[in-house]
């Protein structure tokens, strides 16, 4: 990393007992497709600019646990919504499949918000859209419009998460780096964990609606407390935006996701408009498009996404890895609560609960982890939990059938949620620390697209499997619980087997030097 240009002397970082830090300038480098340039000087930081930066991300971090917490409190719902919406299992997956979708389509766009407007301004643009979004879903007359709404909320989502990791890594020293991602971990990681648990609390009770009615005055709280508190710590500039990439991104990631959906719709037995390869190949070839564009736009510095981020050994093992612990996460996520409903037959209430624990060990441990990175590295804690995860997935590929006790489902899970703990927090480090600061912003939003992406990918790909297994089970003359029972194990097989190449990775990841004094370029 280079040192900061001579003409802008820094004094030595301090140390610091918080998220914050003096370091909030970037310096636009030649040819580099920066975000918006922090008003201020840090060495002019007065304890008002340090108590307003500390206001402003845990603004951030709490609005952006409110809306990513979203993404999966369908979850356990789905048996619910298929009986009273009269949707199939592979319909109603959509409802998680078409917010992480709409999550990928968005992100890289927000790129271009973050550095033409105001932090103000975009914070309240995503939860006004958050909130509009939930209104809509919690008077819905039915599918149609549930799923719309779905997508207007995680239009919304897709701004905020982008936005908290702009203004942390902006505000976070690179020392202090892992403490802040392992804050963040909670956020991104944690909040889908315990949405099913939210989930299944309400539904014990009340009716689905009650999930959106619940959470529309805490959103609507949160809107009202930043519009009065949340202050600005950029400054934009104007800056192009390549309509044909966003739409060639837009092609790729919808076909992929479409086509797999399909894939498991027709398992299920559903008739599908066109063949499902249709919508893959189409995301296949824009997909190709995408990255020839990026490639040559590459040259000019203007770049939707610089792809030569993964021309960096580190990131590029990283982001590998946080594709394969996102399809573990949100697939399992998607397939537990139809195992305990559908095979163990119980109440949502209980099925939310046992997954409670999972989503306590993984809050409480993000932070720990983030500090055991800032001492001794990425390796030892990504090899440790890769080996967790897959040992969970394992056992749950072989172990779930319908005699299981119930007492094992929280077990499996919390191993899972210990091992899923343990290597978020350093790949996000990892893999954006990694990084030359002109590369800083792409590598943001590479991270967040193939998060969401693969997170959809995975839910799309155990739902297909799962209503493989089921179709494959009736048709041997099995029960509807042997089928699902059967479908389930082959779902968690392929998580399973995926989940090796994640072990074998997690060997070359290397904690990245820290640099003191070096720009620090915004991240979408």
């Amino acid at each position: 990393m280079r040192p900061a240009p001579r003409s802008h002397p820094r004094r030595p970082s301090r140390s610091l007992d918080s998220l914050l830090t003096t370091d909030t300038r970037s310096t636009p480098l030649a040819g580099a497709a920066t975000a918006s340039t922090p008003a201020h000087d840090p060495a002019a930081l007065s304890k008002d600019d340090a108590a307003r930066n500390r206001v402003v991300i845990g603004l951030l971090i709490v609005s952006a646990f409110v809306v990513i917490l979203n993404e999966t409190i369908m979850s356990v719902a789905l048996p619910t919504l298929i009986i009273d919406l009269k949707v199939s299992a592979a319909t109603a997956q959509w409802l998680t499949t078409g917010f992480l979708l709409t999550m990928a389509v968005v992100i890289p766009i927000t790129g271009f918000l973050l550095q033409r407007l105001h932090t103000r301004q975009v914070f309240l643009m995503a939860m006004t859209l958050f909130s509009v979004g939930t209104l809509i879903a919690a008077i819905a007359p039915g599918f149609s419009i549930l799923l719309i709404a779905r997508v207007v909320q995680a239009c919304g989502t897709a701004i905020m998460l982008p936005l908290l990791m702009t203004t942390a890594m902006t505000l976070v020293p690179p020392a202090a780096r892992g403490r802040t991602m392992g804050n963040i971990s909670i956020v991104i990681s944690v909040a889908p964990a315990i949405g099913p648990t939210i989930s299944g609390i309400i539904l014990s009770a009340l009716s689905w609606r009650f999930m959106f009615i619940i959470v529309l005055p805490i959103a609507i709280a949160a809107l009202i407390l930043g519009a009065v508190k949340m202050k600005n710590v950029t400054e934009p500039r104007k800056v192009p935006l390549d309509v044909l990439s966003v739409i060639l991104s837009a092609f790729a990631f919808a076909g992929l996701l479409y086509g797999l959906s399909g894939v498991g719709e027709a398992a299920a037995g559903s008739a599908q408009p066109v063949p499902p390869l249709v919508p893959v190949a189409v995301g296949v070839v824009a997909l190709a498009l995408f990255i020839l564009r990026q490639t040559r736009l590459a040259r000019g510095g203007s770049p939707l996404l610089d792809l030569r981020t993964f021309l960096t050994k580190n990131f590029s093992i990283s982001i590998a890895m946080i594709a394969v612990s996102s399809i573990a996460l949100f697939g399992t996520l998607i397939i537990l609560p139809i195992y305990m409903q559908t095979v163990l037959h119980l109440p949502t209430l209980e099925t939310g609960l046992l997954l409670l624990p999972g989503g306590i060990v993984m809050g409480v441990l993000s932070p720990v982890v983030g500090r055991l990175f800032d001492r001794f590295g990425p390796t030892a804690l990504l090899i440790t939990g890769s080996v967790l995860v897959s040992g969970a997935l394992w056992t749950m590929a072989l172990a779930l059938h319908a005699d299981t006790p119930v007492y094992m489902i929280p077990v499996v899970h919390v191993i899972l949620s210990i091992g899923l703990a343990m290597t978020f927090t350093p790949l996000f480090t990892s893999s954006l620390g990694s990084l030359k600061p002109e590369l800083y912003s792409h590598g943001s939003a590479i991270l967040n697209t193939v998060q969401q992406v693969m997170a959809g990918v995975g839910t799309a790909l155990f739902v297909t499997l799962l209503s493989t297994g089921i179709a494959s089970g009736l048709s041997d003359g099995a029960n509807e619980v042997d089928a699902t029972a059967a479908g389930v194990q082959m779902a968690f097989f392929a998580g399973a087997i995926v989940s090796l190449l994640s072990i074998a990775a997690a060997f070359f990841v290397r904690k990245p030097p820290v640099v003191e004094g070096a720009p620090v370029p915004m991240a979408h």
